[in-house]
């Protein structure tokens, strides 16, 4: 049965016990609301959520756990001369899962019927042959043992889901039966309700943490992954990337993409910090409420445009403005419109209202007492914000630097459309240069082998990144909160 078809039977369930429940709590008072210790629709209530929340419970586990379960029978039906050298079984279960997919997407088109897929004995040549026509083989890694085991794979999948089905729909029927007993006058159904709702609550609050954790833990997996089949130290102090050159443990270094990295983001941190702390000052100490209701949102307007128009803005607009200055027509520093100074300029205009808008914020919260305490003292007002209201603010400006900073080294389309491609250490601003980020995509958007690493070093990519944007972000909430101010 289809998931969607399941949720749809179970919220059915619950409509029909909300009604139910209601209907026979007034029956067991005469009718007279008033009888009852709760409102009629808590008892509806109660039924309902008897229903939905285990049934849902139950669906959400079997969900998970399903998959882990499938993969480790299946991985060990798998020989050991299936797993080729220099690949693990972690891979290879990779393979099986996309050749399972392909053998349901291919049953879905037509390609092959259902007891051809699911047909062990099948001819290899010919499922294969069928799985490439309908253009489920993306890789050329699928072999017998890989085939037998996505049918195994499928087979346990299905039987599976359909377990899955039969055990939501009887707990749910369980559930609103549960719910309807307790449905009479005595019972407390609104305390169950709201110790019901309250419970959900702590769930949704929860949503976050596990996710952020689930991020994490594929980041961790796929990263020991890719240092299985490369080494580590290469990967951390290597200074040349061309993933185009495989089989040299030499392509893969890191060193000139956090370069670049950290080179664009100080460029646009160069931009962003005097401009959008300058307009925090005027906008907080010397514009008027009009000038202040007219500007401050038209400043921020600039965090609603999409990094796309910023990258597309970069590449016609800025890079061809920087040439005919630094170019070949000017003062011939510069070879081509992308370039460091491109994507920095750009990516410094975009972090503005970040750090104008957080600036703003923490300025305005200076109390004014402490500015007519300098005025009294005969401190004019550029004295007063120099001396007075600046220091004050400034263990939170100084976090809301180090917040845009992270935004910086997490851009992706102003860098890929305004810096180029090329990783390369060097000083020069006029040159192009690459981020992790723009690696990132290109390493999982091309044509290389899932299971290869040249795809899987994107993992690698991508927690090296994250541990620096954590880091950044651990270090302004500190110096936030070691420095900040506690006014009355």
């Amino acid at each position: 049965m289809p998931l969607f078809w399941l949720i749809l039977i179970v919220f059915a369930i619950a409509a029909a016990g909300y009604v139910l429940g209601r209907g026979r709590a007034l029956q067991s008072a005469g009718g007279d609301s008033r009888e009852l210790h709760s409102l009629p629709s808590y008892y509806g209530s109660n039924v309902a959520m008897k229903a939905m929340v285990p049934a849902f419970f139950v669906m959400v586990i079997w969900l998970i756990a399903q998959p882990l379960y499938v993969a480790s029978v299946v991985s060990k039906t798998i020989p050991d001369a299936a797993v080729a050298e220099g690949s693990s079984l972690s891979l290879v279960m990779a393979e099986v899962r996309r050749t399972a997919d392909g053998l349901d997407n291919a049953v879905a088109q037509g390609t092959i019927t259902e007891d051809f897929a699911s047909n062990a004995r099948a001819d290899f040549n010919d499922m294969t042959q069928r799985l490439k026509d309908a253009g489920q083989i993306v890789t050329s890694a699928i072999t017998q043992p890989v085939l037998v085991a996505a049918q195994k794979f499928r087979a346990m999948t299905n039987t599976g889901r359909l377990f899955m089905a039969v055990a939501v729909l009887g707990i749910a029927l369980l559930g609103a039966f549960w719910g309807l007993k307790d449905s009479h006058k005595e019972f407390r159904a609104r305390n169950v309700v709201e110790q019901g709702v309250k419970a959900l609550l702590i769930a949704a609050a929860s949503i976050a943490i596990f996710t952020t954790i689930g991020i994490v833990l594929s980041l961790i997996f796929n990263t020991v992954n890719f240092f299985g089949l490369f080494p580590a130290s290469d990967f951390l102090f290597g200074t040349t990337w061309s993933p185009e050159g495989r089989g040299g443990s030499e392509h893969l270094g890191i060193l000139p993409l956090l370069w670049g990295t950290l080179y664009i983001s100080i460029v646009a941190l160069a931009v962003a910090v005097p401009v959008g702390l300058f307009a925090a000052i005027y906008l907080s100490e010397y514009a008027g409420p009009a000038v202040r209701g007219f500007a401050k949102p038209l400043l921020e307007v600039l965090a609603g445009i999409p990094t796309i128009v910023y990258g597309l803005f970069a590449l016609t607009i800025v890079g061809p403005m920087l040439v005919s200055v630094f170019g070949s027509d000017g003062l011939g520093w510069m070879q081509g419109a992308r370039s460091v100074l491109t994507a920095g300029l750009v990516m410094g205009i975009m972090l503005i209202p970040f750090v104008s808008s957080l600036s703003d914020d923490i300025i305005n919260a200076v109390p004014q007492a402490m500015r007519d305490g300098s005025y009294g003292l005969g401190a004019t007002k550029s004295e007063t914000i120099k001396q007075v209201i600046l220091p004050a603010a400034l263990p939170g400006i100084v976090g809301a630097i180090l917040l845009a900073a992270s935004r910086a080294i997490g851009e992706t389309m102003i860098v890929v459309l305004g810096a180029g491609a090329a990783a390369r250490l060097s000083l020069n601003p006029f040159e192009a240069m690459t981020t992790v980020t723009a690696k990132i995509v290109s390493q999982l958007t091309g044509d290389s082998d899932f299971a290869s690493p040249e795809a899987l070093v994107a993992f690698a990519l991508g927690m090296t990144l994250f541990i620096l944007t954590l880091g950044l972000n651990v270090f302004a909430l500190y110096i936030v909160r070691k420095y900040r101010e506690q006014y009355d």
